[in-house]
């Protein structure tokens, strides 16, 4: 990417910015070795699934803790 470039992206909307942002990090293969959790953060990952598992109505849809941050932390 040119230094040129930048000023271009950072005209387009916040979430045309968070959909390019989202769309580079999907493009990341999970082979590259960068993303590498660890064990920690796997048995975290696998306690959550579980709880989830365990009790789906728990959860709320994205839009809703989408939602809920934006109020709570604003944007």
């Amino acid at each position: 990417m040119s230094t040129s470039s930048l000023p271009e992206l950072l005209k387009l909307s916040e979430a045309e910015r968070i959909q390019l942002a989202q769309d580079l990090w999907d493009s990341i293969p999970p082979a590259s070795g960068s993303l590498s959790l660890t064990d920690e953060e796997r048995e975290e990952l696998e306690r959550r699934l579980a709880e989830h598992r365990a009790d789906p109505s728990s959860s709320i849809p994205w839009e809703e803790a989408r939602a809920q941050l934006h109020e709570r932390f604003g944007a």
